[in-house]
């Protein structure tokens, strides 16, 4: 017997091809057979579900089905016409050797295994889904554990260098194609988190580092957190606020050249009141020197 492929994804017939696409998204989230395993009854649902879906988003089918000329399986249907032959079927011819108008007509109906005739191979649909990604492992790399809208965990793959408003392919983890077709893709589009320390340009990241006055006069060995871990930076001696130091490879792991850490050195006086300071600024020589503004 026929069915309604309207009825099965919910939507009347005056829907639109996005409204279907939406119902069928929807429903086929819910009944997918990775959601419901061993559920017989779901899985037929997922299958008829699948069956509307490809017919009604083909727009020739559609409107061959909507005119009553296809059914839901998309066989033809037959036509009647009054005084058309043989219980008024038009196009029920019979085949040499064989009288019976009616099983030639359901041959071309069923298949000869009793099977309905389907749609052939067809690729499923392509997911979208948005992903905020840590802005470390935007830099350096890494994996993720993601979780589908039909349950299922991936670890996703993060490649150095992503960056806000990329999309990442997962091949294969889109919706089920029909006919043993292949599945769609999940397409997962990327938002890179912001950092309270580092800021990046291009493969290249900055930061400010914090120095004392006696750093920034005498030199000295610095500790610094790098987005790759700790190291050790030199600060030259007579060193002043704005100036940039570069870290080699510290930046935006890139392959096969990873961008630089770009540090900037911010002068930091004492919070309490120093009387030592003061006064052996206030003696100074240098103190009326003229200096660059």
């Amino acid at each position: 017997m026929s069915w309604d492929p309207y009825a099965a994804l919910g939507v009347p017939k005056s829907s639109s091809a996005e409204d279907i696409r939406k119902a069928y998204r929807k429903l086929a989230k819910e009944l997918h057979p990775d959601v419901r395993p061993n559920d017989k009854e779901s899985a037929e649902r997922f299958k008829r579900l699948t069956a509307a879906f490809n017919l009604l988003t083909d727009e020739p089918l559609r409107a061959r089905f909507d005119r009553g000329e296809i059914d839901a399986e998309g066989n033809e249907r037959p036509h009647f016409q009054p005084g058309a032959g043989f219980g008024g079927f038009a196009g029920a011819k019979t085949r040499p050797g064989r009288s019976d108008a009616f099983e030639d007509l359901f041959d071309g109906l069923f298949s000869r295994g009793g099977g309905t005739r389907g749609f052939g191979q067809q690729r499923g649909e392509d997911v979208r889904y948005r992903m905020e990604v840590d802005f470390l492992d935007a830099v350096n790399g890494g994996r993720r554990r993601v979780t589908m809208s039909d349950g299922r965990s991936l670890d996703l793959a993060i490649p150095a260098g992503l960056n806000s408003g990329q999309t990442l392919r997962l091949k294969g983890q889109g919706l089920p194609g029909t006919g043993n077709g292949p599945a769609g893709d999940a397409l997962v589009e990327i938002t890179v988190a912001g950092h309270p320390a580092f800021r990046r340009e291009g493969d290249d990241v900055r930061m400010d580092l914090r120095i004392s006055l006696a750093e920034a006069v005498e030199g000295g060995k610095v500790p610094v957190v790098t987005p790759s871990g700790p190291v050790t930076l030199s600060v030259p001696a007579g060193s002043n606020s704005g100036d940039l130091l570069k870290l080699r490879g510290k930046g935006v792991q890139t392959r096969p050249t990873p961008g630089d850490l770009l540090v900037r050195l911010l002068i930091v006086l004492p919070r309490k009141d120093d009387p030592e300071l003061r006064e052996f600024v206030r003696t100074w020589p240098g103190r009326k020197a003229d200096f660059p503004r």
